[in-house]
């Protein structure tokens, strides 16, 4: 029977997560058939969801555990506890203007609508994030004072302020300006698309990457947060794993030390002797942005270097969830 009920998160990042999870978890069964898979784990129940929704079903309890990005749970006011940054999904909220505006930041778009008395549209999937940030804005206060931009979807119009509106984007929200709407508040990994689109960037929001979250209830619970401490110690030994590499070298008793000296390591590297007499086997884990820089070193001094990609790495320290508490 299971123990946690997950949730993954479908679309953009979906793939991504399969793969960490198989890094962690061995094994997933039941891909591309069902919004239902498997771990090798019986005792985790996991669920495909979108991303916008996952805050808000962790923290009604629907769901213990799960992964989405930091930007959802910001748009969702999500009273959930962040347990891990994965490191990958990693995206820029922006907002991005067409390139024939004179503008060059937020203070100078809201302040020229508001000097024209024009209405300013903004396109954005992110509502609540999009009307806090720009009635954070210095230009947006002098104009408008304490009112709330007006938001605008099919089934809703809240907000008062009908000089500054934010209309809900269902996709391609780089394709609405400017015939539809001024601007667009949307998220961009590289930039690539939206200078295709014939935009640019005048304001940077926030960065945000996926992150393991948890229930605030479920961690309380005995057994559900032994569970997820396992979860946290497996997650966190596959993020660790990708930015290393494990390597194997056999090397003279002669440049033994020299190259001890030169070679970097998570801990101590292990020194084997080999049956060759006044030969020694190294073994080591390393940065990845650390190999070029040594490959040079070791091409000189040593023979026989093996390279693996590792899959996990944990620390096994005690993990200590008392802090996201």
């Amino acid at each position: 029977m299971a123990i946690l009920k997950f949730v993954i998160p479908k679309g953009s990042i979906e793939e991504p997560t399969f793969k960490l999870l198989e890094q962690a978890w061995q094994s997933i069964s039941g891909r591309g058939r069902t919004y239902r898979v498997r771990l090798s784990d019986p005792e985790i129940e996991v669920k495909i969801l979108r991303p916008q929704e996952i805050p808000t079903y962790i923290q009604e309890g629907f769901y213990d555990v799960g992964i989405t990005g930091k930007d959802w749970i910001r748009e969702a006011k999500a009273d959930i506890v962040t347990l891990l940054d994965l490191e990958y999904g990693r995206v820029k909220q922006v907002i991005a203007v067409p390139e024939s505006f004179g503008f060059t930041d937020l203070t100078g778009l809201i302040t020229g609508f508001a000097k024209e008395k024009r209405t300013l549209r903004i396109s954005s999937e992110y509502l609540t994030t999009t009307a806090y940030h720009i009635k954070s804005n210095s230009a947006y206060k002098k104009y408008f004072g304490n009112t709330d931009p007006m938001v605008i979807t099919p089934w809703l119009r809240i907000g008062e302020n009908k000089n500054v509106q934010i209309f809900l984007s269902f996709g391609a929200t780089e394709a609405k300006p400017p015939e539809d709407v001024d601007a667009i508040f949307d998220i961009t990994e590289t930039g690539t698309t939206l200078t295709q689109n014939n935009l640019k960037i005048i304001d940077i929001v926030m960065e945000s990457t996926a992150v393991l979250v948890a229930n605030k209830n479920s961690l309380k619970d005995t057994r559900k947060r032994e569970k997820i401490t396992d979860m946290v110690a497996l997650l966190k030994g596959a993020v660790e794993a990708r930015k290393k590499l494990h390597i194997f070298v056999n090397v003279k008793k002669g440049n033994l030390d020299k190259l001890l000296k030169n070679l970097p390591a998570l801990k101590k590297p292990t020194i084997s002797p080999l049956s060759e007499k006044g030969w020694y086997g190294v073994n080591s884990i390393i940065d990845k942005n650390e190999f070029i820089r040594i490959v040079p070193i070791i091409r000189k001094m040593a023979q026989g270097l093996v390279v693996l990609e590792t899959r996990q790495i944990l620390s096994l320290d005690e993990i200590n969830l008392d802090e996201f508490s």
